[in-house]
């Protein structure tokens, strides 16, 4: 019985040890978290000390300038818990991860709409903690101008034109066909320029001088001449069948803004499978496609353009685009890429083909041409047969106009 009463004192003994063990731990753990947190609160506001790009070195070198889309490490003090970044007052998101309490790794916004952003905003460097903000004062200008597209590349006296692209902004000149144009509008986040063409007598490249950088196609715009297959005026080249008939605006008032004759198209309730270069289709003969001096240039740098009038909706249905070597096509749905799935246009617009888009198998889906022989020959000539097919299983409608059948240089690597 003794025995049984001393186990029992010592096992209470062992007992409130380990309550009391427990307990200081408890303590210990809550002093260390309390701890933690007065060191965090005590870091105070955050702190830019400078900005270096965020490149393997050795271009991860200090930076002075920035532009919209630039990655950059923000380094400093006090950063690893910031709330917001901003770059001229446009907030970023970022990823805390990729921070530490010395230097932020983020990406300025890819677009900065520069003529929105208050003065005060304007080359700043915002970042906010829970404890306060600091602005650090760097330049951030717009980046080199770029060109995604013109609306209408051979427009008619009086109709708007807009160029499309990124970084429109601080606008020092616009030459469109050798002719100055004065009186435009740049939209507030620089990506469209607009303009009504006045003189359209003279054709030439587009020119568009920036802030930051200058633009300068390698083709002329209000040119019926230069690389054109068939316009269906003075360069001719066109067989008499294949579908398309010949017109102008005359009796056709859903074609107007444009003054010579062009290609039409009228089709009516094409069956599922229906369409062929031999009937549905504007063809246009044999022709020099790419100088054969060019013919060594990277594919990428060349396109077919032509301008088109599309003036009830396009549903379902395809323009395919062959050459001579009928393996290589290209195809051309703008409905596709629609959210209503149809397509239509505003008057005349023109539309750039790549040759990068003539691929190879006979359906314009298979691979690329590794050179630009494989799609017009080893002398660059070629015909072009642009025919419409119904890929799908509903009758289908189709009436558009064509015209300026071209194929032009599209990127110059001698222009820099």
């Amino acid at each position: 019985m003794n025995n049984y009463k001393k186990y029992i004192n010592m096992k209470k003994i062992l007992n409130n040890r380990i309550s009391h063990l427990l307990f200081l731990c408890m303590v210990l753990i809550i002093t260390t978290l309390i701890s933690c947190n007065n060191d965090d609160s005590s870091n105070g506001a955050p702190v830019i000390t400078g900005v270096i790009n965020y490149a393997a070195a050795p271009n991860d070198t200090i930076v002075d300038k920035l532009v919209p889309g630039q990655w950059v490490v923000i380094k400093g003090s006090n950063l690893k818990d910031a709330v917001k970044i901003a770059f001229n007052g446009i907030a970023v998101d970022f990823n805390g991860g990729l921070f530490s309490d010395t230097y932020a790794v983020v990406q300025l916004p890819a677009v900065i709409p520069f003529p929105l952003i208050a003065e005060n905003q304007l080359n700043t460097i915002e970042v906010v903690n829970q404890n306060g903000s600091t602005t650090f004062s760097i330049d951030i200008v717009a980046g080199e101008p770029t060109l995604a597209g013109i609306s209408n590349e051979n427009p008619v006296e009086g109709e708007e034109v807009t160029i499309y692209g990124t970084n429109l902004f601080l606008i020092e000149e616009v030459v469109f066909g050798g002719i100055p144009i004065t009186d435009y509008i740049v939209s507030d986040d620089g990506t469209t320029i607009s303009f009504v063409v006045s003189d359209v007598t003279s054709a030439g490249p587009l020119k568009i001088t920036t802030g930051s950088g200058v633009i300068l196609t390698p083709f002329n715009v209000n040119d019926v001449t230069t690389g054109i297959l068939s316009n269906a005026d003075d360069i001719f080249n066109w067989p008499y069948w294949g579908g398309a008939n010949i017109v102008n605006n005359t009796n056709l008032t859903d074609f107007e803004g444009n003054n010579s004759n062009f290609f039409l198209l009228n089709l009516n309730n094409v069956g599922s499978g229906g369409g062929s270069e031999w009937d549905m289709a504007v063809r246009i003969n044999e022709a020099q496609w790419i100088p054969t001096e060019d013919l060594s240039d990277p594919v990428a740098n060349w396109a077919l353009k032509f301008e088109i009038n599309v003036p009830v909706f396009w549903s379902g249905g395809t323009i395919m685009i062959k050459t001579s070597n009928g393996n290589f096509m290209a195809r051309y749905e703008p409905w596709l890429i629609s959210s209503t799935k149809s397509f239509k246009t505003t008057g005349w617009q023109t539309v750039t083909i790549p040759l990068t888009k003539f691929l190879d198998g006979g359906d314009g889906k298979g691979a690329l041409a590794s050179n630009i022989s494989a799609i017009v020959g080893s002398e660059g000539k070629s015909e072009c047969i642009m025919y419409f097919h119904n890929y799908g299983t509903s009758e289908i409608s189709f009436r558009a106009a064509f015209d300026n059948i071209r194929v032009v240089k599209i990127i110059d690597a001698s222009i820099d």
